[in-house]
């Protein structure tokens, strides 16, 4: 007799079919479905816009590394079923700490790497602790971030910093070229296709992120708390201790995703990063995370940033020039 009883993935949370895809499967299948259907859409619609090349569906990606950071982590609280919205303003904070630090040209360039971990983790691990220990809810704490954070930007500079310092200008100019990648151009050359050191470090902390959250308790233990909570208790998970690291590892990516910000676009503004924990949680959500908790993978997630930045590219090609438009139809 044919076995189709469910059954549920230990740590998962997911109701699945033994000989089945799980709810997170048919998910990823849709977002990598409809990311596939828009390109191939752009590439019939927009033939002169070079859809087609390498270079250009890498810059997708190159264009919005920083954005990844930030959904990632998002993504990882979403799963336990929290939240947070301070994203966006550490994203500016971090740019702003960054070209100020600087602008007199007495501060190496490197010591601005571990200032802006710094600043996420702080933002981490106070959210964290006040989240998961204290109880108080996610969206009040985050919001209370995210204008704290704004208000920082203010203090340290009202204005416009550009940042000139020949060392981080070296990195945010940096490509490492991919030579079996390209497209002969008219005149003979090729254009190839090539990643930044943000991409890089993108692509690097996602495959750390998709084999935590595969493989490792700490990962097992997310998903299980945003299934039900009180089951994960009585498997001996400690529900605080994961709530919290899953905070503090969401303030470490955003305080990443700024400084990737930062080699995008060298200058701190009091309006960098305004409305990017709406493109995070968007790009998390078009990606299959569950803002009930317990499901949600980063490849989903990439997927969902991919499909975000071809929604910012093809907008404008539809004669749309207000700026607004591309997070309307996001």
């Amino acid at each position: 007799m044919k076995d189709d009883r469910k059954t549920t993935l230990p740590g998962q949370g997911l109701w699945i079919k033994r000989k089945g895809l799980s709810n997170t499967g048919i998910l990823l299948l849709i977002t990598i479905t409809l990311f596939v259907l828009l390109y191939a859409m752009s590439l019939i619609l927009f033939k002169d816009s070079n859809f087609a090349k390498f270079s250009v569906f890498f810059n997708l990606f190159n264009n919005k590394a920083y954005l990844l950071m930030l959904a990632l982590g998002l993504t990882v609280v979403i799963i336990t079923g929290s939240i947070d919205i301070s994203v966006g303003g550490v994203t500016g904070l971090v740019s702003m700490v960054i070209a100020t630090m600087l602008m007199d040209g007495r501060t190496n360039a490197w010591w601005t790497i571990p200032v802006s971990v710094a600043i996420g983790l702080a933002f981490g691990i106070v959210q964290g602790y006040l989240i998961a220990y204290l109880e108080i809810q996610p969206f009040i704490v985050t919001l209370s971030g995210m204008f704290f954070a704004r208000g920082m930007i203010c203090v340290i500079n009202a204005s416009s910093v550009p940042i000139t310092d020949e060392q981080f200008m070296s990195w945010s100019s940096a490509k490492l070229y991919i030579p079996f990648l390209y497209n002969e151009r008219r005149n003979g050359t090729r254009d190839v296709a090539y990643l930044t050191p943000a991409a890089i470090v993108a692509i690097v902390i996602l495959i750390i992120l998709i084999i935590a959250l595969k493989k490792t308790k700490f990962g097992r233990s997310l998903y299980a708390i945003g299934g039900n909570p009180q089951s994960a208790l009585l498997m001996g998970i400690n529900v605080r201790r994961t709530r919290f690291l899953a905070h503090v590892l969401c303030g470490l990516l955003a305080g990443v995703g700024g400084f990737l910000y930062t080699l995008f676009a060298p200058s701190g503004n009091p309006g960098n990063g305004y409305g990017y924990e709406i493109d995070a949680i968007s790009s998390s959500v078009i990606g299959g995370a569950m803002l009930t908790g317990g499901i949600g993978l980063p490849i989903g997630t990439l997927f969902g940033v991919l499909i975000n930045a071809l929604i910012e590219r093809v907008v404008p090609l539809l004669g749309i020039v207000d700026a607004s438009w591309p997070r309307i139809i996001t």
